[in-house]
Formats: C-alpha cells, sequence, structure tokens
C-alpha cells in the first residue's frame, strides 16, 4: 500500500486534497483568517468625500 504523497496538478485533485482531515482544518482556518484580514482591511479604508448635492438652504413652500 503506498500514497502518492506528491502535489496535486488539477483543481479537482487539489480540492480532494484540500477536503481530507488533517488538511481540512488548516484550509478551514486559513480561510478565517483570510475573511477577517479582509474585513479589518476594508474597515480601516475612509470613505470618499462625496459633494454635496443638495442646495446649501433649504425652504418649505408657503401656501
Amino acid at each position: 500500500m503506498s500514497q502518492d504523497n506528491s502535489p496535486p496538478r488539477t483543481f479537482k485533485g487539489l480540492l480532494r486534497w484540500a477536503t481530507t482531515p488533517p488538511q481540512a482544518w488548516g484550509v478551514y482556518l486559513l480561510a478565517i483568517i483570510l475573511v477577517w484580514l479582509i474585513s479589518f482591511y476594508a474597515g480601516t479604508l475612509k470613505p470618499k468625500k462625496t459633494p454635496d448635492a443638495s442646495p446649501a438652504t433649504v425652504t418649505a413652500p408657503k401656501s
């Protein structure tokens, strides 16, 4: 019984490799850390200044 421990060559092989128990924990943790880093980075971005499109003085219609 010899197992092939060479790196997977196709996407299907990579997917099969990544979903086996020892590697699945690492892939799962890596995905969680990646999502956290992206959301943290997005939270630190400053919003762009938008020009004020509404008029400065708004008056109610007179009846």
